[in-house]
């Protein structure tokens, strides 16, 4: 997991072979003006997701698992609560694996919880269990996902 500013991007462009293209992406894109949709950057390799969510409490929040995709999550409307635990921790599947959707869900809640600000990014692995849409209200994030 990894939470920095996206004027710190550079910083990780090399963990992975499309983070370049994800983080230009998002540095050079107005993303307030951004309409709710999908946008493929490479095909289904490399997809930016952009939602409107409604914020809940975080016991009310899914933790969830990715096993094909990894994650970059920018709130855009507002600070978000993001909960975080090691993969290898989870125990407690509420939905088994969904291929389809990439994602399985489970009842444990994080070990670690942390604000992430508008124009921030948090980076989830696959083996990072992540229990998002921690806040109030509604709000735009844009979700990028980028194939392992």
């Amino acid at each position: 997991m990894i939470l920095d500013t996206l004027e710190n991007s550079g910083l990780y462009e090399s963990i992975h072979p499309r983070f370049k293209k994800a983080f230009d992406y998002l540095k050079n894109t107005d993303l307030v003006a951004l309409p709710f949709g999908k946008i493929e950057l490479e095909g289904a390799n490399l997809v930016v997701n952009v939602v409107e969510i409604t914020g809940k409490a975080a016991d009310a929040a899914k933790m969830e698992t990715h096993n094909k995709f990894i994650d970059i999550q920018v709130p855009i409307g507002k600070t978000e609560t993001m909960g975080w635990i090691s993969g290898s921790k989870l125990t407690e599947a509420t939905e088994a694996y969904n291929v389809d959707k990439d994602v399985s869900f489970f009842a444990n809640k994080a070990s670690n919880f942390i604000a992430v600000q508008p124009f921030e990014f948090a980076v989830f692995f696959p083996e990072d269990g992540h229990q998002p849409g921690i806040a109030e209200g509604t709000y735009k994030k844009i979700i990028v996902k980028v194939m392992v």
